[in-house]
């Protein structure tokens, strides 16, 4: 009779090396969208105060306040938005520490970056009362800051990434 021991684990501490480098390069991309995003809106309110400027074709760089979520939809539940904001940034975390792709996980930094941003608006900065600073206008599309632009280019790139790993082959 074969005399069987304690079973090897199976990712031998690895996994978790994997998971806290994971975590920690979202952790660093989120805190460049942090920065980037507050450097921006804090020159937006500044320079754009005395008006908007014309960049190119239907670029402007143009201050608005927006109290709602994208799109200006829910307009007034800054707080509630905001609830939603840490809850997101919570669960994104939890799911960046277990990602295996790096292409992942600087997408899910993308999108805690940009949360994180725009509740820092709701939340710190007092000129706006508790709405987000937006600048980029390009009268096709509603305004938006590099928090937003993150949030979405973060997005899209997890679904296709995600949608790319379930494909066969």
């Amino acid at each position: 009779m074969q005399e069987r021991g304690p079973a090897p684990a199976l990712n031998d501490g690895g996994g978790r090396r994997i998971g806290i480098r994971s975590l920690l390069v979202a952790v660093g991309v989120a805190a460049a969208v942090v920065a980037a995003d507050q450097l921006t809106k804090a020159w937006a309110v500044h320079r754009l105060a005395e008006g908007p400027v014309h960049v190119a074709w239907k670029l402007d760089f143009e201050l608005t306040y927006n109290s709602g979520g994208a799109f200006s939809l829910a307009q007034g539940w800054g707080p509630v938005l905001a609830v939603v904001a840490v809850a997101a940034v919570l669960l994104l975390m939890r799911v960046a520490g277990r990602a295996r792709s790096m292409w992942l996980t600087v997408a899910l930094g993308l999108v805690m970056g940009g949360a994180l941003g725009n509740l820092s608006d709701r939340l710190f900065r007092s000129s706006t009362h508790g709405s987000v600073v937006d600048f980029v206008a390009l009268h096709f599309w509603p305004t938006f800051n590099v928090a937003d632009a993150c949030i979405v280019v973060g997005a899209v790139a997890s679904g296709l990434l995600l949608v790319r790993r379930d494909r066969p082959g």
